[in-house]
């Protein structure tokens, strides 16, 4: 793959890997490095306007986007944006619709992502918004670009536009037979160019380059170990600091003695109010120094894992009265009159993000001006955050985003970021700062544990009549039902969590499937129907019927039964304009009472797909992920501590437990591309519960399904009724 991205060092001498080490380089110097050539700004498009009237962070996005495409004198082509990849392939599929659009070689396209002194303010990457709100943006600016190509020959040749056209880099006027790149088009010619956002777009029928199965950039360097994540970098004169802890959430410090620490070689104590950090020459020294610093905390009497779900219903977050999100007819009379009523209470645990590459990064300043590369899905969300903790300018400070390992919704906040600049200032160097295993899992925020009950009532043949839905702390995300029914209430109540918590892949979407979808084939069986059957029975929405019945006939639902031992379950659902439905088959050692997942099946639609090869790892790693949240993960704690805060005691998906997996894509080219980073993640669960009780005739209904102790087998679980 030769397209560059701006963490290599082969993009381009003196271009955006060697300014970054000299972090010197703005906007104009960086454009004064690609060369001549014409710089594309844009009116905003429905998509962006749709978003710019959101804040994030008390930061309202921008009302004029500019400055998002270079086309250099050689033809090579420049993309700006702010979001950021963190290994969900959007660097391949955002540059495949540009080359799309602009009609240019996919090779052309060099991506810069996430800093904030070189691309447009954004919000984040998050939600799976990067396809279809960046997707479109990006699209429209690289259309607008061709036609401006396009009238540029034009004007050359003095002919009209409407007889060119552009394809592989080139403007061609097929009646003179002569063409004139790219590069050639824009070599003298004014810089910027101002366009319409309202331009045609290629239709996905028509796709050649977006729509295929382009490699990941930059994918060779992932697999051999040639990337260098934000852990990885080195500055010349580079110190590494470590930070001082406190001994459990909402301590306070009693006492300080860091004079041991002072007298190590090389060594600086730094502190500043409560933060308490060492700086020294090497990371080893700098873990030794910190071991030397004498605290003593006082930790007050804080919640633990016993009574968690009691706690979460019963300290609301606001005393305020809450109104239901979703309300329509009467539950109360309609579950009264239903032949079928069901009424259980379902949990889910917290668990960590647990990323390969915890919090990392390098700070430096130089002459009042702070650059930062880390780890974010935010960078510019970091970068208000150490303006706000140095009380600069914005324009002085910068926070450049190599790509790094993996977010998974865990790395909205800058904490190693501050702690690097902090660190950094009172040096007078660079700082690293990469926090521990045990760091990560103690002082990052957490996926909310939650409680949620519902109460459902339906006819005896298995026509729903009533829904009530309550979340309690997970939250609302996918909270809404897709079954048809005519009286509910759903309705999401927040909680003061003992635990910090935040944004988690999928968010509570997992936690609302899982339960919603437990219940629903509890009442299948209630009233003596195929899962399969009850849901299609209950729902309308074609897209949704679709991948149901992909699914089942890709997973041959009904072809075997379930006996003791051996179980197969279904579940399906919708969240972020992606529809998925999930088949399971789960054996169970009648004896051991272990739980293996053999099989899984998923159909999922998510409108026009830009990389279908993309597409398929982004739901097979959803599903892997999803196997730990399902089976095994959870934080224990108490008493403001938490109990197991290393990879040794908290247990995730391992090659052993990945079952087979099969999916299924179904293309909608009439549909505008939905993102598909999160809801691949929320059909196992459910799956593999209804799976369970099919084989066993148990119900399970708290996430972890078969929590691991210490003296089980490593590759299965067991699960306790």
């Amino acid at each position: 793959m030769s397209l560059h991205d701006q963490s290599s060092p082969e993009f381009a001498r003196g271009s955006y890997h060697e300014a970054s080490r000299s972090v010197q380089l703005d906007r104009r110097d960086f454009l004064k490095v690609l060369g001549g050539g014409v710089l594309v700004c844009l009116t905003p498009t429905s998509a962006w306007t749709q978003e710019s009237g959101r804040t994030f962070g008390g930061h309202e996005l921008p009302k004029d986007v500019s400055a998002w495409l270079h086309i250099a004198a050689v033809g090579k082509v420049t993309v700006f944006t702010g979001k950021v990849e963190v290994g969900q392939n959007i660097r391949t599929s955002l540059a495949q619709q540009v080359a799309e659009e602009l009609r240019v070689p996919f090779d052309s396209i060099t991506m810069v992502m996430g800093d904030t002194d070189l691309t447009p303010w954004d919000m984040g990457t998050f939600g799976s918004r990067t396809t279809p709100t960046m997707g479109p943006q990006l699209r429209t600016m690289a259309a607008a670009a061709r036609e401006t190509l396009v009238q540029m020959a034009a004007q050359r040749w003095q002919v009209d536009a409407a007889t060119l056209t552009a394809a592989d880099g080139k403007v061609t006027d097929s009646k003179q037979s002569r063409s004139l790149t790219y590069g050639e088009l824009t070599r003298g010619e004014k810089l910027v160019k101002i366009v319409s956002s309202e331009e045609r777009l290629t239709p996905v029928t028509d796709w050649k380059i977006a729509g295929t199965a382009v490699p990941k950039v930059g994918g060779r360097d992932f697999v051999t170990g040639a990337h260098k994540f934000p852990s990885d970098m080195v500055l010349p004169e580079m110190r590494f600091g470590a930070v001082l802890r406190p001994d459990g959430f909402n301590a306070t410090l009693a006492s300080l003695d860091t004079s041991a620490a002072e007298k190590l070689h090389g060594v600086q104590v730094v502190r500043d109010g409560d933060f308490v950090g060492v700086v020294a020459p090497d990371a080893y020294t700098a873990q030794h120094a910190l071991s030397a610093i004498q605290a003593k905390w006082n930790v007050p009497a804080q919640p633990s894992n016993e009574g968690l779900y009691e706690y979460l219903k019963n300290n609301p977050e606001s005393s305020g009265e809450e109104s239901p999100q979703h309300v329509a007819g009467s539950v109360t009379q309609a579950i009264a009159s239903a032949d079928l009523q069901l009424e259980n209470q379902y949990t889910v645990a917290y668990i960590a993000h647990a990323p390969l590459e915890p919090r990392a990064a390098v700070a430096t300043w130089a002459d009042g001006r702070l650059t930062v590369w880390t780890g974010t899905q935010r960078p510019f969300g970091v970068r208000d955050e150490l303006v706000q903790a140095f009380h600069l300018p914005a324009a002085q400070v910068r926070v450049i985003h190599p790509d790094m390992g993996s977010g998974y919704g865990g790395k909205h906040t800058g904490e190693a970021a501050i702690e690097a600049a902090r660190l950094s200032k009172a040096a007078g160097k660079p700082v690293k700062v990469i926090w521990t295993r045990q760091e990560e899992f103690t002082w990052a925020y957490l996926r909310p544990a939650g409680l949620i009950e519902i109460k459902a009532g339906a006819r005896r043949d298995g026509t729903l009549v009533a829904w009530e839905h309550h979340n309690y702390n997970s939250g609302p995300a996918a909270i809404g039902t897709p079954y048809d029914v005519a009286n509910q209430i759903i309705q999401y109540h927040p909680a003061r969590s003992p635990l910090r918590q935040g944004s988690y892949r999928g968010l509570a979407a997992t936690a609302n499937h899982f339960a919603r979808e437990s219940h629903m084939d509890a009442l299948a069986h209630a009233a003596g129907l195929d899962p399969l059957a009850f849901r299609l029975k209950n729902i309308s929405d074609t897209r949704l019927r679709a991948v149901l019945q992909a699914a089942a006939e890709k997973f041959g639902w009904g072809r075997e039964k379930s006996t003791p031992g051996r179980g197969f379950g279904m579940a399906c659902g919708t969240d972020k304009g992606g529809y998925i439905a999930t088949c399971a088959e789960v054996g169970i050692d009648p004896a051991s009472r272990k739980v293996r997942i053999r099989r899984i099946v998923e159909a999922w639609e998510s409108g026009a797909i830009v990389n279908p090869d993309g597409l398929r790892n982004q739901v097979m790693g959803a599903i892997v992920q999803s196997i730990g949240g399902a089976l095994f993960e959870q934080i224990l704690f108490a008493n403001g501590r938490i109990l197991n805060p290393h990879f040794a005691q908290y247990r995730l998906p391992r090659f052993s437990d990945v079952p087979r997996i099969e999916v299924v894509l179904l293309e909608r080219k009439d549909i505008p591309s939905a993102g598909a980073g999160e809801t691949g993640i929320v059909g196992l669960a459910p799956a593999v519960a209804n799976a369970i009780f099919a084989a066993t005739g148990t119900r399970l209904r708290s996430m972890p399904m078969a929590p691991l102790h210490k003296e089980q087998h490593a590759s299965s679980a067991q699960f306790h009724s």
